[in-house]
């Protein structure tokens, strides 16, 4: 009885995770498969761009009931782009973002794939590096390796992560813990979706001198 329990379950999410991404504007691909298992999603198929792709992971972390997404999907851009036409754009791109210091930061391409080297001070800037170029055509991936160097001593670190969870609306401070060290932050305890999981590891890269977040946070819908 347990096992078609459980058998149903996945059935159910799996059909609300389908729904999701069928709406979702965003996911265009109707080649994406969805697999289920004890609240774990592996997507499969087909997308156009490295966008599309992340699109529909963000799409079936935000479902109710997904606790962790294996997003196995593969990217077939539409046009084919030389690695060398990429590399190009990318530094374009960079250049163009204010809030990166694009003379830090160097990108390599191999077969699609974009690599992030450098150094930032700020989380925020690393992010905003990764956003500039995972949505150019004929990227199929991306690979950040941006450091963080740091400014501030971990007590700091730890009370400035602290700070930032506590004061955003979404989160409850008090089922989260936080622990700072050389840089890496790591964040403990649990929280309602996926959401609130990826506004809490947001807060902690804010921190200046984070160059690293390990998140333990459990999904406890």
């Amino acid at each position: 009885m347990q096992a078609k329990t459980v058998k149903q379950a996945d059935k159910d999410l799996r059909e609300r995770v389908q729904w999701v991404l069928d709406y979702d504007p965003e996911v265009r691909s109707t080649d994406v498969g969805v697999a289920t298992d004890d609240g774990t999603v592996t997507l499969t198929g087909f997308v156009g761009s490295y966008a599309e792709k992340l699109a529909a992971e963000r799409a079936a972390k935000r479902t109710y009931g997904v606790k962790a997404v294996a997003n196995d999907i593969e990217v077939k851009p539409a046009s084919k782009k030389t690695d060398t036409e990429v590399a190009a754009a990318a530094a374009a791109a960079l250049e163009a973002r204010v809030d990166v210091p694009e003379e830090r930061v160097k990108v390599t391409v191999k077969s699609g794939w974009v690599y992030l080297d450098g150094t930032v001070d700020w989380g925020y800037q690393r992010d905003s590096a990764e956003a500039a170029v995972k949505k150019l055509t004929g990227v199929v991936g991306v690979t950040n390796n941006i450091g963080i160097m740091p400014k501030l001593s971990t007590k700091e670190v730890q009370r400035k992560i602290e700070e930032a969870i506590r004061h955003h609306a979404e989160l409850d401070a008090r089922r989260i813990t936080v622990t700072a060290h050389d840089g890496t932050a790591e964040l403990w305890g649990n929280v309602r979706s996926w959401a609130e999981k990826d506004e809490a590891e947001r807060a902690a890269w804010s921190a200046p001198g984070v160059h690293s977040v390990k998140s333990h946070i459990s999904i406890v819908p």
